[in-house]
């Protein structure tokens, strides 16, 4: 249920996000200064006052934000963030030239754009996953959003790419100054340990889509 505290939170939040105070907001929205003051949130009787669908609709207009950015924001959690467009890379095209860097970040530009919350990683991207090798984890068609920066930590999901091409969604059981051993996600699959130098990049998967 969206509560009176939920939408005042989220217009709040909003102009924090882009630097405003909330009458810096309202002012930039064409609206009176005083539009979302506090006092303004409730009337003198006590009664709850909501900002008009108008309000919210011009703050939108004015930042740029979409409305799921705004619903992002609603909730005691902290808000998801500003959304921005990210790489969404297919998993048959990871391996192949040109779509990373010698550090693991995307490279280039021949991919689609999906728009998600923004984190601190800029280089953070999706990879859509394909076939049947990471189930029942990750299934054909699922979204995982990998970050390069993001640390590493054994039992962690990652995604490895090596010399070769070959591109791996396991499980971290193990690093050493020239090992890596991964866990399969699938058991039917094998557990696999690759050598460090023959490993292009190695990162984290933060999120899946499941």
């Amino acid at each position: 249920m969206l509560t009176h505290a939920d939408v005042w939170r989220a217009v709040d939040r909003l102009a924090r996000e882009y630097g405003l105070s909330a009458s810096g907001l309202a002012r930039r929205a064409g609206l009176d200064p005083t539009t979302f003051n506090k006092s303004k949130r409730v009337t003198r009787e006590g009664k709850n006052r909501w900002p008009s669908t108008e309000s919210v609709a011009k703050i939108l207009a004015a930042t740029g934000a979409s409305f799921n950015e705004f619903v992002s924001y609603v909730g005691d959690g902290g808000g998801a963030g500003v959304y921005r467009n990210i790489p969404l890379i297919g998993f048959a095209q990871a391996g192949s030239q040109g779509f990373f860097d010698d550090a693991g970040y995307p490279a280039g530009g021949s991919w689609d754009e999906i728009p998600f919350p923004g984190f601190s990683d800029p280089h953070a991207y999706a990879l859509e996953i394909s076939g049947e090798s990471m189930e029942p984890v990750f299934r054909d068609g699922d979204i995982v959003i990998v970050s390069p920066e993001a640390n590493i930590r054994r039992g962690d999901r990652v995604v490895a790419k090596t010399n070769d091409g070959e591109v791996l969604a396991k499980i971290l059981l193990r690093q050493t100054a020239s090992r890596i051993e991964l866990q399969s996600l699938n058991p039917l699959h094998e557990d696999r340990t690759l050598l460090v130098e023959n490993v292009d990049w190695l990162a984290r998967v933060i999120w899946a889509s499941q």
